[in-house]
Formats: C-alpha cells, structure tokens, sequence
C-alpha cells in the first residue's frame, strides 16, 4: 500500500466517520502532509473516555496528533478496513499486556498505516512485536524517518518492519552505531550497511563485540570480502552454525583458508553455498556427508569450544593472581623501604 493509496483510504474513512465537530473534512483537506491527515483521521476514529467534554475543545493542527488516553474500539478498527477476526484479534492483542490496552495504541496503528502498511500486514506486524502498542506514535515516526536515512527507502523499509517489527522499540542511537559499526569497524561501504540492515535487521540488537568477531572470523579464517558476505547473508547465521559449518569442510578437505595472496590449492565453495542452503542440501552438495557424521562433529565441535572457554577463564583467573602477586610484593618493598629509613 503506498502513501499515496493511504490518503486515499485515510479520507475514505474521515468521509464514513467525520461526526466530530472538532475535526471535520475541510480540516484535513487543508493539511498537506499524508502523515498529519493519517493522524487526524485516526483521532476520528478512536475512542476516548471523555469523549463530550473533548468534542468541544478547539484543537489546531500541532494538536492533532493522537494523545494519550484515546483506545480503541471494535467500530473504530472495522472503520480503517480490519475484518471482524481481525479487529477482535488485534483488540486483543493491544490489551494483554502491561494492563490494558495502551495509551499509544492509537497512534500506533496509524503510524504503520501512513507507512504504507495494510490491514492484514498490520496485524501480523503487532501479532509478532506487540511492544509497539506502547511506542509514541511520534517516536515511531522518528525511527522510521531514521531507517530512512539509512538508506532504507520506501519498499524496503516495508519489508524490514514486516519481518522484524521489533527494530522500531529500539532508540535511534542504537540503529545508527550498528549502521555506523558495520562501515568503520568492519569496513562495509554505506551501501553494504545498508543491505546488511535491511536483508538481517535482527542485527540491530547483536552484541558488538560478537559481531565484530563473526565478522573477522569470516574475513580472516575463512577468506572472505565484504561484498561476498553481503551477498551471503552470512548475518542472518549465528556465530556457532558459521564455525561449525566452515570447520566441518575444512577437515574434511573440501576448504581452505587463503595465503597472503589469496589462493588456494583447491577451489572453496562460495560463503552463500555453505550458509545460505538448508541442512540437507549443505550435506548433499557442499559436504557431501551425512547427517550423523555431521551431528557426531557439531558435539565435537561444542566440547572444544567449552574446552576453550574453561582455559580462557583459567588463563584470565592466573593472570588475575600474578597481578595481586605483584602487588603484595610492591607493598613489601615499600614496607621493607620505611623500615630501613627508621633504622
């Protein structure tokens, strides 16, 4: 649904329900932004708990954006174009948690709407993150517009908060040092970044520092450029299946990390043939093994990696005890210093 068909339905709707002396048609005809008109139609349609005293307020347009205290109504929600399933899915699900129904629930519908979202995409979308039933509508403007200068333009940012809604509960300083990260830290171009958050937007929420591990076990063990780790998604993989499925060819012969100069002796299978496939067709085509070959090395694999870790922490924890070594000796050259000065 693009903004252009949402004004259309947002006045299709103000013409079905404009009751409200407050904010009649002309009063949104006369706004020219999509976004303001989607805001006033939708007070229109919600619901308010003193709904008489507030009809005779005079409101003007940096007011009519939806405030806290509006809710929702079965009425309201079949008005923007929900089925009757549907209405009673998605009241149902603005009013498990926290409570009751949230103050924002409003304004958030009307934010995905003018985002060029339809019903059906809307529910699915509050159904997988209903967290954003308690976002200001105003805020998820503001982290939209934010994604949109990203370089997430109109389609794709559809797509990402679609797939993964829950990119818009997170502040806008947290999206941009992960956008930020990708291109100084490990060296992607603003486009790579980009398509980076747009085809693995759960990326937004990693912990840095095991990105920028996934990221330099990618470039350095296995070879790896950027641009072929965007094409394979290689993001989307956690850290555990990329090192398991690299190290599991690798001793079988069929990988090989490359010299200064980036050969090899044999011809390694491309990152998105290793990660991008299921299971099976990993095995069947790139491994070509079975799957209890591979099972017995996944448990392998996880005791090394915790036969690792326990020596990290032995290694850390001696290191911890030479320093307090040292110190005690410190403070008896110190002791031993007063007690020849006295003497």
């Amino acid at each position: 649904m693009s903004v252009q068909a949402t004004g259309r339905l947002v006045l299709q709707w103000t013409l079905r329900n404009a009751t409200c002396p407050v904010l009649n048609l002309r009063t949104i005809l006369r706004s020219d932004d999509v976004r303001q008109r989607g805001f006033m139609t939708c007070r229109l349609l919600c619901s308010t708990h003193n709904q008489t005293s507030t009809l005779h307020q005079h409101t003007d347009l940096s007011q009519l954006q939806l405030q806290p205290g509006r809710e929702l109504s079965i009425r309201a929600l079949l008005d923007m174009g929900f089925t009757d399933t549907q209405a009673d899915q998605l009241l149902e699900a603005a009013t498990k948690g926290r409570g009751g129904q949230s103050e924002y629930a409003c304004s958030t519908l009307m934010a995905l709407f003018v985002l060029g979202l339809n019903p059906s995409s809307v529910l699915k979308v509050l159904e997988k993150c209903p967290e954003l039933f308690y976002v200001k509508g105003t805020q998820l403007q503001q982290r939209m517009d934010n994604l949109r200068r990203l370089g997430l333009l109109e389609g794709s940012l559809q797509r990402v908060v679609s797939h993964y809604p829950q990119i818009l509960t997170l502040p806008l300083r947290r999206v941009s040092t992960v956008a930020r990260f990708l291109r100084e830290k490990c060296a992607f171009t603003v486009q790579q970044a980009t398509d980076i958050i747009r085809d693995s937007p759960a990326v937004v929420q990693d912990d840095l520092g095991q990105l920028e591990y996934k990221f330099q076990y990618a470039y350095f063990r296995m070879g790896v450029k950027q641009a072929e780790m965007v094409k394979s998604k290689v993001f989307r993989v956690t850290l555990e299946e990329v090192r398991c499925r690299h190290s599991f060819l690798e001793r079988r012969g069929l990988y090989q990390t490359p010299d200064k100069k980036g050969q090899t002796l044999i011809v390694n299978p491309k990152l998105k043939d290793i990660l991008a496939v299921t299971e099976e067709t990993y095995l069947a085509d790139i491994a070509m093994a079975t799957q209890e070959e591979f099972k017995v090395f996944q448990k392998l694999m996880a005791r090394e990696w915790q036969e690792e870790d326990d020596e990290q922490e032995r290694d850390m924890g001696a290191d911890s005890d030479d320093d307090d070594e040292e110190d005690e000796d410190e403070e008896d050259m110190k002791i031993g210093y007063r007690q020849r000065r006295k003497k």
